[in-house]
This record gives structure tokens, sequence and C-alpha cells, in this order.
């Protein structure tokens, strides 16, 4: 399986996510799929914690193919690598997991009590920038407790696998910008990823390994539409919203 093109300065801990020895040390609370917490140690005596996903874990949806959303994981990542919003953090997937195939994702030190209804509207420059993102990819289940402010005042987006639909699934709780203009830096990101996509070189061919050729083809289309657009959408329906917002 192919990995995520790192962040600069992500090498290191990309090798060590790619290639340590996992230790699940526990189930994470309140997931809907199995969840670890891992410990990952690598040859040289690197270690770090993670966020496993083990494929077999994954609760079946009616909307999204069985066994896929660790892999939709690592494609967000690289979607936001791409971009670089560093909205998403270091995702690789690992077919060797000890509880099966999945995403191991660098754990995020946060205090869990600020989730985005908190962190709103001090950090709105960040969720806006979360909010392009979530359009992009498509995110259908973008919820308040799936923001975490780190130690470095860096806000991050977990949960990104239930993303890249091919058909309209965008539901999240960041709609204070809907009518909104995007910013210009955004739209410029976006078009570029929408040139970048339809090329299919480089990192696209790492992400056509991850998803199907249609969501794929979808993705380029939202990102040329977002671009074009220049506003952020509006919601719909109460669908719009997910369940539990927290």
């Amino acid at each position: 399986m192919a990995q995520a093109a790192p962040f600069p300065g992500d090498e290191a801990q990309q090798r060590l996510l790619g290639g340590g020895r996992i230790k699940a040390r526990g189930l994470m609370p309140d997931c809907s799929n199995y969840t670890y917490l891992a410990h990952v140690r690598g040859d040289a005596g690197a270690e770090t914690l993670a966020v496993y996903k083990p494929a077999p874990g994954e609760t079946p949806l009616d909307d999204f193919p069985d066994g896929t959303l660790g892999k939709r994981e690592v494609a967000a990542y690289l979607v936001s690598a791409a971009l670089n919003w560093q909205v998403v953090p270091l995702t690789v997937y690992r077919p060797d997991g000890p509880m099966g195939p999945g995403s191991l994702q660098q754990f995020i030190a946060a205090d869990l009590r600020e989730h985005y209804f908190s962190l709103m509207p001090a950090r709105s420059e960040s969720f806006r920038t979360m909010a392009a993102f979530d359009v992009i990819v498509n995110n259908a289940d973008r919820k308040s407790g799936h923001c975490l402010l780190d130690a470095d005042g860096h806000i991050w987006g977990v949960d990104n696998g239930l993303t890249f639909h091919s058909l309209p699934k965008l539901r999240t709780v960041i709609w204070e910008f809907a009518g909104e203009e995007v910013p210009a830096k955004l739209r410029r990101d976006a078009e570029r990823l929408g040139i970048e996509l339809v090329a299919g070189e480089g990192w696209v061919r790492n992400l056509a390994q991850l998803i199907t050729g249609a969501e794929v083809r979808a993705l380029a289309n939202r990102a040329r539409r977002f671009a074009d657009e220049g506003r952020y959408p509006e919601p719909t329906s109460r669908w719009a919203y997910p369940w539990p917002l927290i």
C-alpha cells in the first residue's frame, strides 16, 4: 500500500509510523469503530503514540464499502498534505497491523475539553481552512469533537474515514461561514489541487490506490467547483448536521 507524502520535516515520523512495531495499548472510548491507542517503536529506539484503526473493526455502513474507512483516513491526509493546509495529522496505512490492516495516525495530545464549539470564534481562520477542506473531501461526519487543539496552538481534524463519496455527503458542524467568500489563498490551493488530480501524477497515483477512480474524479470536480464558485456552501437541510454534534 502506498504511503502518504509527508509534510516537510515529517520524513522520520513517516518512517516510524510506516515501519515501526505496533503495540495496541487499549481501546479508545466513545468510538463507533474499534479504535486503539497504540505505541509504535522503531528499530533505532524511536517511539511515538498513534491511533490505530483496523479494518476488521469497522462497523458496516450502508453508503460506504466495508473495510475502506482506514484507506479514506490516509487519503484525507494525502489531500491535506497536497494542499499544504495541515488539517489532518500524519497518517499511513499498515497492512501488517496486529488486529489486521488499517490506518495508523499520529496521536495528537490535546485537551479534550476543547472542541469546535469552544474554540470558535477565536480560531475562525483555522476553521475556515478546515471547512474548505471538508467541502473538498466531502466529509460526511465533521463533529465538534473531531477538532483538536494541540500544545502548539494548531488545530487538527481527525476521524476522516467518512470522506470521498462520489455523491454529495457533506455533514458538518462548521456552518458559520456559509455563504461567505472563500479566502483567495484557499481558492488558489483548491484550483491547483484540481489540476493535479486531473493530471494524475505523483501523489495522485498513491491516492488512486486508496479510493476509486470515480471518487478521484468527483474529488477533482469538487475542488474545481469550490475554487470557481468562491463561496462556502450553505446547509440545505437538517441532514447537513451530524449527530451527535460533539
